[in-house]
């Protein structure tokens, strides 16, 4: 088919239209990803600024917490073994009357300290006095008869020499003088009774110790049935300490007492805070006590200062053995982990390192380092709570130092 001249003409203004609407399509297309490119980028950055805000160089400096650090020293360290316990006087007297009569007089003040022989109260003694005068006068009188049948004796002897008489008279004067020598001793026995009464008339004290409250006052008649007695003493010099320790811990204390060694014991009060006196174990006690599985122990005090008390409520510690130049710390630069007990060791530096220890007794404030540490090292004993591995740290004074 030819084409005319006329039909060129007629295709020419639909060729330009496509033409033209194709540059449009890709104006179009190139300014939308423009804008998403632009947007990308906006995004982008708007990112990125907290970041560099926060974050304004590679290395920013931390700053370093405050603690206090105490050297690790090298001291002996007792292995003690403690249990509670309860004062118990060595002895306890309740002091009765030995004679029946009126309470004169009562010599001894409630709470003073007495020692033995010491006066403490008076009984009427005259009605043993006027006992002791009767029994003398019988004794005369006995004495008198034994003097005479002993004298009668010899004259019979005579006469029985001389066949004057009967041996039935001698040997019946004989039994006379064995009678009245039975009478005359009688009458001392009573003597000697009477005296004795007489002794016990003036009360003085059995034993050294304080004297309790008074439990009769003057002008009572006391008697030796009386079940409450006169007055309570109680020795305080030397007091004992009666106290428990586990039945696993029985074996290392009969070895040290078969081998003779002297175990001191030491009493501290309720709060374990003050150290109330120093003594010796005296004792371990025959059998374990099964509900508790518990042996009791009593220690001897010389208690010079009176700190410790009747029935008074003490913690013992035994002094088992000693640990010569243990490493030691404070207990609190102790800190606790699921993998174990470990401290902050303070570098050089000034950082700090978390260094695993194996932890040995205590002994009062100080607990002892078997593993981990050696003498001079710094630990941290207080600010701990704050600190990680490698955090930096600035000295401070202890208090009171």
């Amino acid at each position: 088919m030819t084409v005319t001249p006329e039909a060129n003409k007629n295709n020419v203004p639909s060729r330009t239209r496509a033409a033209a609407w194709r540059r449009r399509w890709w104006i179009g297309l190139l300014a939308v990803c423009l804008l998403a490119i632009g947007a990308y980028v906006f995004v982008t950055r708007m990112g990125e600024a907290p970041s560099r805000a926060a974050a304004p160089g590679p290395n920013p400096p931390t700053r370093a917490v405050p603690v206090v650090a105490a050297p690790a020293r090298a001291r002996d360290v007792g292995i003690y073994l403690t249990g509670l316990g309860s004062v118990t006087p060595l002895n306890t007297v309740t002091v009765h009357t030995r004679v029946d009569g009126q309470l004169m007089n009562v010599r001894f003040q409630e709470g003073q300290l007495v020692r033995q022989g010491d006066l403490l109260a008076d009984i009427d003694p005259r009605p043993f006095q006027a006992q002791l005068t009767q029994f003398e006068g019988q004794l005369a009188r006995d004495q008198a008869l034994l003097d005479n049948a002993k004298i009668d004796l010899q004259r019979y002897r005579v006469l029985w020499a001389q066949d004057s008489i009967q041996k039935q008279q001698l040997d019946t004067q004989e039994s006379v003088v064995r009678q009245t020598e039975g009478t005359v001793k009688n009458d001392r026995g009573q003597i000697d009774s009477v005296k004795l009464q007489l002794i016990y008339c003036r009360i003085t004290a059995p034993i050294s110790g304080r004297v309790g409250l008074r439990l009769v006052d003057p002008g009572n008649i006391v008697h030796t049935t009386d079940t409450s007695g006169i007055v309570v003493i109680t020795q305080l010099q030397p007091i004992a300490v009666v106290f428990t320790i586990p039945e696993d811990n029985i074996p290392s204390v009969l070895d040290k007492l078969n081998a003779g060694a002297d175990l001191p014991v030491e009493a501290y009060d309720r709060a374990q805070r003050r150290q109330l006196s120093t003594g010796s174990l005296l004792t371990i006690d025959n059998q374990i006590d099964q509900t508790t599985g518990t042996v009791r122990l009593k220690a001897v005090f010389p208690n010079a200062d009176n700190h410790l008390f009747p029935n008074q409520f003490v913690n013992a510690r035994l002094q088992l053995d000693m640990k010569r130049g243990a490493t030691v710390v404070p207990t609190v630069a102790i800190q606790r982990s699921p993998r174990g007990p470990f401290v902050y060791v303070v570098k050089s530096d000034q950082t700090v390192e978390a260094r695993p220890v194996t932890v040995g007794v205590t002994d009062g404030g100080d607990v002892s380092i078997d593993i981990g540490l050696t003498v001079g090292e710094q630990v941290v004993v207080d600010g701990a709570e704050r600190l990680r591995d490698g955090s930096q740290v600035a000295l401070q004074a202890r208090s009171g130092s």
